[in-house]
């Protein structure tokens, strides 16, 4: 076989991949909002559970718990490409500037989606809903192509495993349904970036993110997720997760 044959067309390998990335995110806000829209949710599935610990707020347990939890994984990630885009590091080449623009338009509706179906889910409780937080990335430098890879990268890699740590911890299959179509948006977005940082590589699902003995993702409790969330320091606002594993 000749090299002509097997040689990669790198052009239509980029327009794919950003086909892939914008069709895997279309209307995945609208499509999940009939999951929670009435307060019968609240009183049968989730459980109502003190939204303030010595004036912090707390997640809660349940469904209400991994749902705010996955709301404040969002808020970040969502803030954390509005600020790529509204700034792009300088002979960012073209392929990369749409791969996080669909990146940003992607996590900003899986962050919207959240914050509707926990608000349609508490109904007049909205005391329980995660309040916007607040960001801080410190030194991160946003003009660096190295960094706001790198940091795309943990971000990503991070909100697989959370969200495969999570499903265990789901009782309405409606919700479960949910979360798995946006883990599988989550993964595409590690994938994506992966191979941005190393093209023509294993990367995009090296060993470190996937057991070669059971072919499946990491999956994280929400404890070991915050835990490494905090300590990038990038989430300012305080919250705690009590109830949660």
């Amino acid at each position: 076989m000749s090299k002509k044959v097997i040689k990669v067309d790198m052009a239509n390998r980029a327009r794919n991949r950003r086909r892939f990335l914008k069709l895997s995110g279309l209307g995945l806000a609208g499509a999940g909002l009939f999951v929670a829209c009435s307060d019968d949710d609240y009183n049968g599935g989730m459980i109502p559970m003190p939204p303030m610990e010595d004036g912090i707020f707390d997640l809660g347990s349940g469904d209400l718990g991994v749902l705010n939890y996955a709301y404040a994984l969002e808020q970040l990630e969502a803030d954390f490409y509005t600020k790529v885009v509204n700034s792009f590091y300088a002979n960012i080449s073209d392929v990369e500037r749409q791969v996080f623009t669909d990146l940003y338009n992607h996590e900003v509706n899986h962050r919207e989606f959240f914050k509707a179906a926990i608000t349609a889910a508490v109904g007049s409780n909205t005391e329980l809903v995660l309040p916007e937080l607040e960001f801080d990335y410190g030194s991160l430098n946003f003009g660096s192509r190295d960094e706001v890879l790198g940091t795309a990268r943990v971000l990503e890699d991070t909100g697989v495993a959370a969200y495969n740590g999570a499903g265990r911890l789901i009782s309405d299959p409606n919700y479960l349904l949910i979360a798995g179509k946006i883990v599988s948006v989550e993964a595409r977005h590690a994938s994506a970036i992966r191979s941005l940082i190393n093209p023509e590589s294993a990367d995009f699902s090296g060993d470190d993110i996937i057991d070669v003995t059971t072919g499946l993702d990491v999956a994280m409790d929400p404890s070991e997720i915050l835990a490494a969330v905090g300590a990038t320091g990038f989430i300012t606002t305080q919250f705690t997760a009590n109830n949660l594993p």
